[in-house]
């Protein structure tokens, strides 16, 4: 009888022993899940409700920052499947950044605590294309293609003389975002010396709906 009684007791024991705590995951992983949801056509819209916007009307804790294109196809907020408050976004075309961009992202990393910023490039970049087409710009559309034009990593490959290096040469431009992040902001330079702050390059895939991550 007690060792009937006993044996319940164990097995009692085992279907009530509560369950590990899943570790917390880092920003990256956060976003890249959020993007397998998106390109799987699976999204959940978190973070989307009354109570949410309340919530953001006294502060807000955005889990990243990401620099990316001002093209209409590339919003982050969709393609990382992030709600109201997730994300600090700089956008500009060929997601190019001068002091401007730079500060709005000192601000996130020091004001807002951002740990993570993407620099997310994307296929097909209609800034790069007009760089790599050698037209003439008109316009303060001419700043934008003579800024692509005067990057040192657009340069390297540009002198190889091949004109089938589109994706080398957004490629390039990514880097040169992030060599700019980390050369021209001591907040931001200082941040990563301590480990606090992580600059990842990202490339975002028009047609399949991923980003990838470059080096």
């Amino acid at each position: 009888m007690f060792s009937t009684y006993f044996f319940l007791l164990l097995v009692a024991g085992f279907a009530f022993k509560p369950k590990h705590t899943e570790v917390a995951l880092s920003p990256l992983e956060i976003l890249m899940r959020g993007n397998n949801r998106f390109s799987k056509t699976k999204p959940v819209h978190p973070h989307e409700t009354k109570k949410r916007i309340i919530e953001l009307s006294e502060a807000q804790h955005p889990i990243a920052a990401i620099l990316c294109c001002s093209d209409s196809r590339v919003p982050p907020e969709l393609i990382f499947d992030q709600g109201l408050g997730d994300l600090f976004v700089v956008r500009t075309a060929g997601n190019l950044i001068s002091g401007l961009e730079i500060g709005s992202l000192e601000y996130a990393v020091q004001h807002l605590g951002v740990k993570l910023i993407l620099v997310m490039g994307h296929k097909q970049c209609g800034a790069i294309k007009a760089f790599a087409s050698g037209t003439e710009m008109s316009g303060h559309i001419k700043d934008i293609v003579d800024n692509i034009k005067a990057e040192s990593e657009i340069a390297c490959i540009a002198k190889k003389d091949d004109k089938d290096h589109l994706d080398d040469f957004i490629n390039a431009n990514i880097i040169h975002e992030i060599n700019q992040l980390q050369n021209q902001s001591v907040i931001i330079s200082e941040k990563i010396k301590t480990g606090e702050l992580k600059i990842i390059g990202t490339c975002y895939n028009l047609e399949k709906g991923v980003v990838d991550i470059i080096n």
